[in-house]
């Protein structure tokens, strides 16, 4: 249950602000198809923080004995430091378009998730936690919290979220989940 939990509430509070969530913005305000881009970011998530999770469970089991906490610790905090780096869309949404709304956001969210720091993210609680359906769920659980809104709220919305609050607050939870690693080994 704390993997869930703890992967819920990170991926949650670090897409704050990042640029997968200012793609769920692009999105709405071209497709207003609220279902379709909702199940596609459902279904890209589960997808791209599944193999995620893959990985890093299966880098524990690949890792010298001893070397698994260290690195697990100082990436959180590597992570956590890199939230503070502000995001911009790169998304090129225009040649996509005219698949739709689900395959434009399914192929666009999968792609923006590709070296994200919620993807960096599953990959060490996946390693933390060796669990890779509870990790799954909880970042897919934390990025649908922190992209519904933006899908039913949109513009409105994100001029109203301190952004830079929810970046420290990010930052300080990764930092603090690292120390915790390097102090309980």
């Amino acid at each position: 249950m704390d993997a869930l939990l703890s992967s819920t509430v990170v991926v949650a509070l670090a897409e704050i602000g990042d640029k997968t969530q200012l793609l769920t913005l692009l999105l709405i305000t071209r497709f207003r198809a609220r279902g379709a881009i909702t199940l596609g970011i459902l279904i890209a998530t589960l997808v791209n923080h599944g193999i995620s999770a893959l990985i890093g469970d299966w880098l524990v089991s690949w890792l010298p004995a001893g070397w698994g906490p260290w690195l697990i610790g100082l990436s959180f905090i590597a992570v956590g430091l890199w939230i503070l780096i502000p995001d911009k869309d790169d998304a090129d949404t225009s040649r996509f378009e005219r698949w739709g709304p689900f395959v434009a956001t399914l192929v666009l969210f999968f792609l923006a998730e590709i070296g994200d720091k919620t993807q960096i993210a599953t990959v060490i609680l996946a390693a933390q936690y060796q669990s890779i359906v509870w990790v799954t769920l909880g970042t897919t659980l934390g990025m649908l919290l922190a992209n519904i809104p933006v899908v039913l709220a949109g513009n409105w919305l994100m001029q109203r979220v301190p952004v830079r609050a929810a970046h420290l607050l990010a930052c300080a939870l990764f930092i603090g989940f690292g120390a915790w690693t390097l102090l309980s080994f």
